[in-house]
């Protein structure tokens, strides 16, 4: 068995330096381009960086690129100027070296007139906003008047503060903040919410704007915590489950590039979607075949349905608010990864512009699935069957409270699987006990926790055998008995094409799905090769449509939408979605019109979680799971596993006669119940930073 501590922790350190145009940032790269804004006088003392993202070449410029071409970086940074409040947002042109690096444009963001926008925050202004909360004398008294002291261990908790028009938010930059005070040092803070307390706090001008104290009801008098000194000794009675790869993976890994089975596909990061999967294809003997330019999720938005003043703004966007991969977690092996391992580090900007590093943002892995197919013949004996595998590529962010895994699967099928992962800490608030709430439920006793949605999105930029796609709605139907029903026992299928840009909703009824086919690329029935995506169509947005959360957060609403492919559109919310006023992101792509019917196109599916929070929940809840998939309809002209070989232990195989087949009874695999490359967190390496929300 090879070294543990070699193999199953590989990481590739080509990754420091781009070979690729879709390779992520640098750390050198990172820094170039804060010395080009420098070396331009475009940054100031107090100029943070916001926001940094790698704008990825149009298609055409990609497909015409050949290795030894200059790689043609071009990086997009939002500027905020803290005493100021000034955004900008500068374009850096990166050259084959850094004599060559250039702002190719810079220009201000009008933040401040309608529909406003704010960029998304800063590490640094978690702890400001501490500082400004912690310093005022209203806080203060407020709290002196609930009889609660040591002030100083209170957890300020700062928050984006939604969008409601009114005239002492609108067009500067704030955050909202609750309190909450643990009885001791080290205590779980979630569990003890001081009710009622609100602050709006400005940032820029690093004052408090307004204080509402809308009730007082005791902290909660409640043990929420979860290590082992609270828990107590843990149970022996789940025996060890050992999963070996004695010859390593099956993947390689070449800088960003990875090779496994059929399989190509590129990994990229950025700090705002976080993992991203690029030029992902399916070899088919000599010919690499096209199925998605670009996948990944690049926004989320976490409804609360509480009407109280202390939580009825709440309406976080996890990524256009906070930046999802700048939230990543440092994954460790054993804790959060099982098997052969790779990972990749995530290299971004800080606050100030310059690199650090996320050790391990990414991990890589093969995991069983039991069965793929199987089949015992009509002799009653001979079985025939092959082990289902997966290749996982995943990362975990934490924002606050919540953990988010985001999890991609590839299977030998030539099937794709898309899983998220909700965990960590719910949010709550303060009643009396026993005290029924319609928009929350007592979690534990005097502990409220509301009712709330975790709605993702995903961008799916298909290429199914190239850009010349379409997209057909696929429901089934019934058919009343008569002439062409005589028996009764007849249904079909019914499709129709998506001819504009739009969105649809899923309908579980009608077994409702939706293909992504190519225009001009046929199989070996003479059909159309096509792509089905799977929705679970659960709950959109519940918000009144005359909310403005469903203004800012309107991808929420439908669970498919089509656009035209167009470089810079890449946000379902649109870039900054913090403080927005609302209407931009898919809302405006649509408007956009532009051809979706066997051209290039994009689909954004969304889908996610309804939380009706449950005692089980508390004091950190267990993972819930939302997500979708990806088949294969036609795409291939029949099984392409037929040639996987037989998976068992010491010899023992799946296809076997005259009886006593085990089917590898010997190996270490289970059906049905993937080993889960992710079952904690972790901050990654040095000082964590972490959003609280």
């Amino acid at each position: 068995m090879p070294d543990a501590t070699h193999t199953h922790g590989a990481r590739d350190s080509h990754l420091t330096e781009a070979a690729h145009p879709l390779d992520a940032l640098t750390p050198g790269e990172i820094g170039r381009v804060r010395a080009a804004l420098e070396a331009a006088g475009a940054l100031r003392d107090d100029t943070r960086f916001p926001m940094q993202l790698l704008l990825d070449p149009p298609k055409a410029a990609l497909a015409a690129w050949a290795p030894g071409d200059p790689l043609g970086r071009r990086v997009l940074s939002t500027l905020l100027d803290t005493s100021t409040g000034l955004v900008r947002e500068a374009v850096v042109a990166l050259g084959t070296s850094a004599s060559e690096d250039r702002v190719a444009s810079i220009e201000d963001l009008p933040t401040g007139e309608a529909p406003y926008g704010q960029p998304q925050y800063l590490f640094e202004e978690y702890e400001l906003v501490d500082e400004i909360v912690k310093a005022d004398r209203g806080w203060r008294a407020a709290m002196a008047s609930r009889g609660l002291d040591h002030m100083d261990r209170a957890l300020v908790v700062p928050l984006a503060p939604g969008q409601f028009g009114e005239a002492d938010e609108v067009g500067r930059r704030m955050m909202r903040s609750l309190t909450f005070l643990p009885p001791h040092a080290g205590d779980n803070p979630w569990s003890f919410p001081v009710e009622g307390l609100v602050l709006l706090v400005d940032v820029t001008g690093r004052k408090v704007e307004k204080l509402v104290d809308e009730r007082q009801v005791p902290v909660p008098d409640i043990d929420g915590n979860y290590d082992d000194a609270s828990v107590g000794a843990r149970r022996t009675s789940l025996k060890p489950i050992e999963i070996t790869m004695p010859e390593g993976p099956s993947f390689t890994v070449d800088g960003s590039h990875v090779t496994w089975e059929q399989w190509r596909f590129r990994v990229g990061f950025s700090m705002r979607e976080g993992l991203v999967l690029h030029e992902l294809g399916w070899q088919d003997g000599e010919e690499l075949r096209s199925v998605v330019h670009r996948a990944s999720v690049p926004e989320m938005v976490v409804p609360y349905g509480d009407t109280s003043e202390t939580r009825r703004w709440i309406s976080y966007f996890d990524a256009g608010e906070y930046h999802l991969g700048k939230n990543a977690n440092s994954l460790a092996l054993g804790c959060d990864c099982l098997g052969a391992i790779h990972y990749f580090d995530a290299h971004l900007a800080g606050d100030t512009g310059e690199a650090f590093t996320i050790p391990r943002a990414i991990c890589m892995h093969e995991e069983d699935f039991g069965i793929l197919w199987k089949h015992r013949e009509l002799d009653g004996e001979t079985t025939h069957g092959r082990r289902s595998r997966r290749l996982v590529i995943s990362y975990f962010a934490t924002v606050g409270n919540y953990d988010y895994g985001f999890f991609w699967y590839l299977y030998l099928d030539g099937s794709i699987q898309f899983e998220a992962k909700a965990t960590g800490i719910v949010f709550c608030g303060a009643d009396l006990p026993g005290t029924v709430q319609r928009h929350a439920t007592e979690i534990a006793t005097g502990l409220f926790a509301p009712v709330h949605q975790h709605i993702f999105c995903a961008r799916l930029d298909m290429d199914v055998d190239g850009t010349d796609n379409y997209v057909d709605q696929v429901d089934l139907v019934r058919i009343p008995m008569g002439p062409e029903n005589p028996w009764g026992n007849a249904f079909g299928h019914r499709r129709d094409r998506v001819t504009e840009a739009g969105s649809r909703l899923g309908d579980g009824a009608l077994g409702r799905t939706w293909h992504i086919g190519s225009a001009s690329r046929r199989n070996g029935l003479g059909r159309p090769t096509e792509y089905q995506l799977i929705p679970e169509a659960r709950a959109t947005l519940m918000a009144d449509p005359a909310s403005t959360v469903h203004a800012r957060g309107t991808f929420a609403t439908q669970h498919l939408w089509v656009t035209a492919h167009r470089d810079d559109e890449t946000f379902p919310a649109g870039r900054y979605p913090n403080q927005h006023a609302g209407g931009d992101g898919l809302p405006a792509f649509v408007a956009e019109g532009g051809d979706v019917d066997g051209d290039d196109l994009v689909v954004w599916h969304s889908f996610g979680l309804t939380h009706i929070p449950r005692p089980e929940d508390w004091p950190i809840m267990p993972v819930d799971y939302s997500g979708f998939w990806l088949k294969p309809v036609g795409f291939l002209d029949r099984n392409p596993t037929l040639d996987v070989p037989e998976a068992g232990h010491d010899g023992d195989g799946c296809g076997c006669e005259g009886g006593g087949c085990d089917c590898g009874g010997h190996g270490h695999g289970h059906d049905g119940a993937a080993h889960d490359g992710h079952d904690g967190h972790h901050g990654h390496d040095g000082e964590d930073h972490v959003a609280i929300r």
